[in-house]
């Protein structure tokens, strides 16, 4: 399979498939205070030595690749604790705080079915460490979360295909976090509704 979907990409898709669209369609990107955070601590994160202590073997930097589920990637961390079997539990770096949707797991999720294509095994948790907070929340990957996960693989790629940015989404708070509103232009587009008005033109 030659079009693999960035497991990133989906975390984006999930934050707004507008933003999406701009990074992964039009090639568009912009750097704020939030992602410039989110970089360095990646930086730090990918430099770090593979290690084993207490039984638990720690791969930094790891390369992904599902041809299953079309995805690929590079995972910050992967905990494998010696078996047999042997567990393996990816760990996912973020520089905010837990949030109620599932941005961040769905990532952390699709992380976990590339391990299972690439070791032809089981992945039954992750984990996010969340740097503002110097919290890591456990996240079990269910049939829930993975069911939520392949819905969003395949609108990501159907958007992916369909070559199109669609319309901004109606949250301004997640708007103001995001590096892309100045391109974006969110207000501007919402209060145009050319679109819906040649719709109903045709309808009548």
């Amino acid at each position: 399979m030659d079009d693999l979907l960035p497991i990133s990409a989906l975390q984006h898709y999930a934050y707004c498939p507008r933003q999406f669209a701009l990074i992964h369609v039009e090639q568009v990107w912009a750097e704020n205070r939030y992602t410039a955070e989110g970089r360095v601590l990646h930086q730090r994160v990918d430099s770090g030595q593979s290690e084993t202590r207490n039984g638990i073997q720690y791969e930094r930097s790891v390369e992904l690749l599902s041809r299953e589920h079309g995805l690929t990637g590079k995972m910050d961390l992967l905990e494998v604790e010696q078996g047999p079997p042997e567990i393996y539990r990816p760990v996912e770096y973020k520089r905010g705080k837990p949030k109620v949707q599932d941005w961040d797991r769905i990532q952390l999720c699709a992380q976990a079915l590339c391990i299972e294509d690439m070791k032809e095994t089981g992945v039954g948790e992750g984990a996010i460490w969340y740097w503002e907070v110097r919290h890591r929340e456990t996240v079990s990957i269910n049939n829930a979360l993975r069911e939520r996960t392949l819905a969003c693989i395949q609108a990501a790629r159907e958007l992916m295909d369909q070559g199109r940015t669609p319309s901004p989404i109606d949250d301004a708070k997640r708007c103001r976090a995001c590096s892309l509103a100045d391109t974006c232009q969110p207000q501007r587009f919402r209060k145009d509704a050319s679109e819906r008005y040649i719709r109903e033109l045709f309808q009548q």
